[in-house]
């Protein structure tokens, strides 16, 4: 079968009624989903043959479930551990592209308090973390680095506790918590991305189930295709028609949130860096993918033996798809 990509798609699929397509995201609406969100301001979706819609995940939905059984397309899924454990359970999932080449996962700290480099954390004796931050990676931080499970404290998605204790540590996005400490505490905290300290996971992933990718490959092309565009207008065209679709379905998103979790995406790297800078957004590597399965591992959370290779595929993905529209 042939794969059409680029912009000529939208001649090709314009004689035929367009496909409807689902993608459940894992969580609110937010920036963080900005390239989904462009794709269907814009009509790239529709350039593409597709009429998409965008399902909101949040915390009483569990939309990695409904893809899976095939009431969703796709999935935006976040960090490889859950596609590693997806082959680990036989969920027959499968990652088709990596829009974030960086999770934005941080720990922060109070400047000035002798916990301003990222070695000095581990004499922090209160580092707040979820449930599954202690369980993924801070796993890794403890084979790696030497952290202590002692340290650990519950995070309950407040930033009370960690603003009210200066020797404390507290987990958070950078696209997004660093902002939240300074407006509810007026300072700004140290912040260290974990993937500048080697946590060399992919994240905001697309995932769809393997019968897709074998039935239907034309039909996955054009979804990543058409996202991979979105993600491009969205960091370096107009977004606004965007923005405006991820306040509609998230009310309490703002404006500042927005333009700050922008600038920090490009800051950082998030979305475009690494390969992506020269195979496009979305780009991954076998051995990018082995790295993180070692370290994970390591880190206690999978058996060596496991077949992690069935878990991502590059079929879609390293064709440049988009790049020019990078200003």
């Amino acid at each position: 079968m042939m794969v059409l990509t680029g912009w000529s798609m939208g001649s090709a699929v314009a004689q035929h009624a367009l496909r409807e397509v689902t993608f459940g995201t894992n969580w609110l609406a937010q920036a963080e989903h900005g390239g989904y969100y462009q794709a269907l301001a814009d009509g790239t979706y529709e350039k593409y043959g597709l009429k998409v819609t965008i399902v909101p995940g949040g915390p009483r939905a569990d939309n990695r479930m409904l893809m899976s059984v095939g009431k969703l397309d796709f999935y935006m899924g976040g960090s490889l551990i859950q596609a590693f454990s997806a082959v680990e359970k036989n969920i027959p999932t499968v990652v088709v592209a990596a829009h974030f080449q960086k999770e934005p996962q941080a720990l922060m700290s109070h400047p000035g308090q002798g916990l301003d480099t990222f070695e000095s954390l581990r004499t922090s004796k209160d580092i707040f973390l979820s449930k599954s931050g202690a369980a993924t990676f801070f796993q890794w931080m403890k084979a790696e680095f030497g952290f202590k499970d002692e340290q650990v404290k519950p995070y309950g998605f407040s930033p009370a506790p960690f603003i009210a204790n200066k020797l404390s540590v507290q987990q958070g996005y950078v696209t997004s918590d660093p902002l939240a400490i300074e407006k509810a505490a007026s300072f700004k905290p140290n912040v260290f991305l974990l993937a500048d300290q080697g946590f060399s996971t992919y994240s905001t992933t697309i995932e769809t189930r393997r019968e897709v990718v074998e039935k239907d490959a034309d039909l996955v092309q054009r979804f990543v295709d058409a996202s991979t565009i979105g993600w491009y207008n969205y960091l370096y065209g107009d977004n606004a028609k965007a923005n405006a679709l991820v306040r509609r379905d998230n009310p309490e998103m703002t404006d500042e949130l927005l333009a700050y979790s922008v600038a920090k995406m490009k800051e950082y790297g998030i979305v475009d860096s690494g390969d992506a800078q020269k195979l496009g957004i979305g780009a991954m590597s076998d051995a990018r993918v082995k790295d993180f399965f070692d370290k994970m591992v390591k880190a206690g959370l999978f058996r060596a033996d496991l077949d992690y290779r069935q878990a991502y595929t590059l079929q879609f993905v390293n064709k440049g798809v988009g790049i020019e529209l990078k200003k």
